[in-house]
């Protein structure tokens, strides 16, 4: 039998789900984690081939790559050495909202998409809670979002994703591919450009590594 379209159930889009003042509070929130984590640019493994995005981390646990070791979880920013930043109260508090999981998130990556970054399709699969969902938020430009099911090469649907907008990947949905196409600049004045030149979208994404 064929997979069904996605999205697979257990998928959940928020749209708005955040407003301007919160939003914002989350962006200063990226900014001051930033004087400590700053945003590096990761690699992938084998290849070495850097990704797109910039990224760094929020929570006791950070999501890291490179040639070397590959794809991990580590307690340390790669760079500094310096531990990640806390999470914010408004992504401990969604997550206790939506996530239905009965211990709080470790990991939470901070995806900077700048104009003409993208990110390929892909499954999370570096975390031993596989039964946890992945809660995330977009702040600033849209995105082009796309998910698709349990294979790579299997059908996939797009939304666009605005500043605000949370989604949830849980259930069936939490081993779904998914990916960002491309993002739209100029659609948001959200991230202010004498920290993110040409602006661009911050996505942050919880996850739960270890079981409860």
């Amino acid at each position: 039998m064929d997979e069904p379209a996605p999205p697979l159930p257990g998928f959940r889009f928020l749209p708005g789900h955040f407003d301007r003042t919160v939003q914002s509070d989350l962006v200063a929130a990226v900014i001051e984690a930033a004087a400590t984590a700053p945003f590096w640019r990761p690699s992938m493994p084998r290849t070495g081939q850097p990704l797109s995005v910039k990224m760094t981390n929020f929570g006791p646990l950070g999501w890291v790559t490179d040639q070397a070791r590959g794809y991990r979880y580590e307690p340390a920013h790669p760079e500094t050495g310096a531990p990640w930043p806390p999470l914010p109260t408004a992504l401990l508090d969604l997550w206790t909202a939506v996530s239905g999981y009965p211990a709080p998130p470790e990991a939470c990556l901070v995806n900077w998409y700048a104009p003409g970054s993208r990110m390929g399709l892909h499954v999370d699969s570096d975390e031993a809670a596989t039964d946890a969902a992945v809660v995330s938020v977009s702040l600033g430009d849209k995105a082009r979002f796309r998910i698709g099911g349990t294979t790579r090469r299997g059908k996939t649907a797009s939304m666009v994703l605005s500043s605000g907008d949370v989604v949830v990947l849980g259930g069936a949905s939490r081993r779904s591919y998914h990916g960002v196409d491309r993002i739209y600049p100029g659609t948001s004045t959200l991230l202010p450009e004498t920290v993110f030149p040409g602006g661009g979208r911050i996505n942050l994404t919880m996850r739960r590594v270890t079981p409860a």
